[in-house]
């Protein structure tokens, strides 16, 4: 009888045994169930990412009375467009950025607010390592480019006080080489203000209003940003005298500079912010581009006088190793009609020479070999600027 009841106390033991064994197997059935369909619902969800067809990205010109918007696409034309009903229509303002699907071509989201990357990339962070101290010549020059740009931005209460307007702008001209855009680089540096740089060529884009939208993106950072110096490079590129007859594409350059002109002279005050521009063809300038009250200062920056260039000189010549040969101011006699680009040009053939002569220093012999390849490299281009041929 006892062997009996040993018995059947083993048997329900190892049916108990065997149940959990079954219980936690079928736990971690459920768990790798679980996992299962997490990860089916994941591909599943990238399957529907991948088949679904993209979304444009338009701009809202007009809201119309039947709730219809008319939209400017990405891809180019105007369009009039209804709003899916998932949108807040009380959200979709005139500017504002919102995706339409391909298929019906209805609104489908209002996106946030943003900046245009390209204008963003404008922006100049890490300051040029470029002083007032670095430029040679241009003492002048300096000293009104800090009174025009800098001291409205630093001392605005000397203006205030006084009742005058500080000028909004400077266009910097003269031959190319000069120290136009070095000049500008040193502002950013010395400044405390925002430094956007543009050069104008960036203005002319490939769809019609895309240019002057980019102008009037521009000068809203610069406003968001003040105080701000906004620096167009090459200005010529777009603020060519305008021609009644002309290309479509002179005439969205036209478009794009009469944007231009509206943002430096126009209802929104400029405030804080100075604008600068450079070239080297003032003469094809439009006249409503230089007239007073958009570049209230044209300042010209010239070929450097012998004095201008000893200066020059001065500063290259401390940063190479010389020997006592070397006379800065013959040096600067002997570069008569040279500019501040071609001075650096010269330094640095220099030392290419005293390199390939195997010296461990730079001297006059090296500096006297330089100007007399400049020189003919000079007469050079010359020949081939007036179309003439080598006998």
């Amino acid at each position: 009888m006892s062997d009996e009841l040993d018995l059947s106390k083993d048997a329900s033991v190892n049916d108990e045994h065997a149940i959990r064994i079954l219980e936690e197997k079928i736990r971690a059935m459920q768990i790798e169930a679980e996992s299962l369909r997490k990860e089916l619902n994941y591909y599943k969800s990238e399957m529907e990412k991948l088949l679904s067809p993209p979304l444009i990205e338009a701009v809202v010109l007009d809201i119309l009375e039947d709730g219809r918007v008319i939209v400017k696409s990405t891809s180019g034309p105007n369009l009039v467009v209804n709003v899916s009903d998932n949108v807040d229509i009380s959200a979709i303002k005139v500017g504002k950025y919102v995706a339409l699907n391909q298929r019906g071509s209805a609104v489908v989201e209002v996106l946030r607010d943003r900046e245009d990357p390209l204008v963003r990339s404008m922006e100049v962070v890490e300051k040029p390592n470029v002083r007032y101290q670095d430029i040679g010549g241009l003492e002048q020059q300096i000293q009104e480019i800090k009174e025009v740009v800098e001291l409205p931005l630093k001392r605005p209460e000397l203006f205030k006080d006084l009742g005058i307007i500080p000028p909004k702008g400077v266009l910097l001209y003269g031959p190319p080489g000069t120290g136009k855009t070095m000049l500008a680089k040193a502002v950013a540096t010395e400044s405390k203000a925002a430094f956007i740089h543009v050069v104008a060529s960036e203005f002319a884009q490939k769809f019609v209003g895309e240019g002057a939208r980019v102008v009037r993106d521009l000068f809203e950072l610069a406003r968001k940003k003040a105080p701000s110096i906004v620096f167009i490079d090459e200005i010529d590129a777009i603020g060519a005298k305008r021609i009644d007859l002309g290309t479509s594409g002179e005439r969205e350059v036209q478009r794009t500079l009469m944007q231009l002109l509206a943002e430096i002279d126009g209802f929104q005050p400029l405030d804080n912010v100075k604008i600068i521009a450079a070239t080297n063809r003032v003469d094809i300038l439009d006249p409503a581009l230089l007239r007073p009250g958009r570049f209230d200062r044209l300042i010209e920056i010239p070929l450097p006088d012998v004095n201008g260039r000893e200066q020059i000189f001065r500063i290259y010549l401390q940063r190479m190793k010389i020997d006592d040969s070397v006379k800065v101011n013959e040096l600067a006699l002997l570069t008569d009609g040279l500019s501040g680009a071609d001075i650096k040009n010269l330094c640095t053939e220099a030392g290419y020479i005293a390199i390939r002569e195997e010296s461990k220093t730079i001297t006059m012999s090296h500096f006297r070999k330089a100007i007399e390849r400049l020189r003919s490299k000079k007469l050079s281009r010359d020949v081939i600027d007036r179309g003439e041929k080598y006998v």
